[in-house]
């Protein structure tokens, strides 16, 4: 199978080495020819560090770069399967795939990765059908997949990312559209209300992560983990579910919105809650 992928960041990359991995042919698509090449790039610098590390064989590392292409936007033409996971911006999608739209063959499936958007919004006016699927950071180790059915997605398009889901080695839960859909729907709320107890003067943000990791036995604490996902991303998701439902239980955090104002997204920054070094 021929995969487009576009994004080539951290998720578009990861997505790109499932699928490479699994013996598919990926074209992998940026801003730029120029800047994919250099995601490829990092993602081959990466296998060589599992390589160095006896974790991977040089022969597979090998075989699966070879399957991942950088081409040109008209190469994407006859690809069966396309999958976005470009900024988490309505009318960014939607111009990418009106374009793709119009490009791609017939038959080809298209597939968003956003963690909150409308697959319903963003699949209108498009003659191909949409589908959600939602992969987890970082995308190689994380095994679950969201499949989500927009108001138009045929039930057989919905089996079918289903099995290629498990195909891959992913565990797909099938969900109907709903803002946030199932796991930020419950994560995102978790890392604002972490930085509501924090403004209230409850506890400081240690204690807040070190109480929700040994207390409910939690990998991270919710301020740690809004470092980790980015405050930028959590704030955009809160407000996706707040302006889609209008219940105050998901109004975001106005510390949020002042931390990402101040450029204080977390770890991708160097600071967050918590201070990151190299």
């Amino acid at each position: 199978m021929k995969i487009a992928v576009f994004g080539a960041g951290t998720m578009g990359s990861g997505i790109a080495q499932v699928f490479a991995g699994k013996g598919h042919t990926v074209l992998l698509y940026a801003s730029s020819t120029a800047s994919a090449q250099r995601h490829k790039d990092k993602l081959a610098a990466s296998l060589n560090k599992r390589v160095a590390k006896g974790k991977m064989a040089q022969e597979a590392a090998d075989d699966l770069m070879s399957r991942v292409l950088v081409e040109e936007f008209e190469a994407a033409a006859d690809a069966d399967l396309v999958i976005e996971c470009v900024a988490e911006n309505m009318a960014v999608k939607k111009e990418l795939l009106g374009r793709l739209d119009a490009l791609c063959k017939d038959e080809a499936i298209f597939a968003s990765n956003t963690s909150s958007l409308s697959i319903t919004e963003m699949g209108q006016g498009l003659k191909h059908h949409l589908i959600g699927m939602h992969f987890f950071n970082p995308v190689p180790a994380m095994k679950l997949v969201e499949v989500i059915a927009g108001g138009n997605t045929p039930a057989e398009l919905v089996d079918y990312i289903k099995n290629l889901s498990t195909e891959i080695g992913k565990t797909p839960v099938v969900v109907n559209e709903a803002p946030g859909f199932v796991v930020n729907k419950i994560l995102i709320p978790y890392c604002n209300e972490g930085v509501c107890v924090l403004q209230e003067g409850v506890a400081s943000a240690e204690d807040i992560d070190i109480a929700m990791q040994l207390g409910c036995n939690h990998p991270m604490g919710p301020l740690h983990l809004g470092d980790l996902i980015g405050w930028d991303v959590v704030l955009n998701i809160m407000d996706v579910l707040f302006n889609e439902t209008h219940d105050s239980k998901y109004r975001a955090n106005v510390l949020i919105r002042k931390m990402v104002r101040a450029g204080k997204l977390g770890i991708k920054s160097g600071e967050g809650f918590f201070k990151y070094t190299k």
